[in-house]
């Protein structure tokens, strides 16, 4: 079996491939003991080891580290690359760009051909915008939800709150609605924005993953929901060097 892993900042995903089915799958948290719950009765089946990350080089060595006690297999992590199946990166240094962006831009581009945005809503957002000539356009980079509400606790002592998942964006009349309704009114403008973009763009479809995709979809973001574009897009990627 094939093990392809998704790992962010924080949390990471992984399945396992078999035939081209996936047989199981699941996701932990990186500095957990085992950020793999669900996996070991299956290690000795494992006959190859993908990896998809953004996660600092500490946290990348401990993964690495888990995985050589869990399979003799090494594992290969897979990086941005400037083009792929007649999709081009619009980064000149596409090193720099994140790994995760890249694999779920080509998870989107092999099933989306007509144009496309992929907005992923994990620790930070990223949108990215590629057109139907598979021209990456470039993308913005900004906050997640749970980094902008420790960034108000950590940094504004004196904003006492406690973070809940509303959707509402009226004004608000207490600290804790100003907070938590301001940072859907920020999510509710970036939602506008994807909007406005796509259709100057021509772009039909916007795919969305990571953590916070279904929150952004209650808010308004027309889009398909797709939790494991980063996954798709590096299995795809992870098969073609192999054959």
């Amino acid at each position: 079996m094939k093990l392809y892993v998704d790992a962010g900042n924080t949390r990471l995903k992984w399945c396992l491939d078999q035939a081209g089915e996936t047989v199981a799958s699941g996701a932990g948290v990186l500095d957990e003991e085992n950020p793999f719950p669900g996996l070991t009765r299956y290690a000795s089946d494992i006959r190859s080891i993908a990896v998809s990350t953004v996660a600092s080089e500490e946290k990348r060595g401990r993964l690495l580290d888990y995985l050589s006690r869990l399979s003799a297999v090494a594992a290969c992590c897979y990086w941005a690359e400037p083009e792929r199946g007649g999709l081009r990166n619009a980064y000149s240094d596409y090193k720099r760009m994140g790994a995760d962006r890249w694999h779920a831009m080509y998870g989107a581009w092999l099933d989306h051909k007509q144009g496309f945005a992929v907005v992923d809503a994990g620790s930070a957002v990223t949108v990215d915008y590629v057109d139907p000539h598979g021209r990456h356009l470039g993308g913005y980079i900004l906050p997640g939800l749970q980094m902008m509400l420790r960034s108000l606790k950590t940094d504004a002592a004196r904003i006492g709150f406690d973070p809940e998942q509303v959707l509402a964006t009226a004004p608000g009349k207490s600290t804790g609605e100003c907070v938590n309704h301001g940072l859907a009114w920020l999510s509710d403008a970036m939602i506008a924005r994807i909007g406005r973009d796509t259709s100057e763009f021509g772009l039909t479809d916007v795919l969305v993953t990571g953590g916070d995709a279904p929150r952004l979809i209650d808010l308004g973001l027309s889009g398909i929901h797709r939790p494991d574009l980063v996954l798709a897009g590096l299995r795809a990627v992870a098969g073609e060097e192999a054959s």
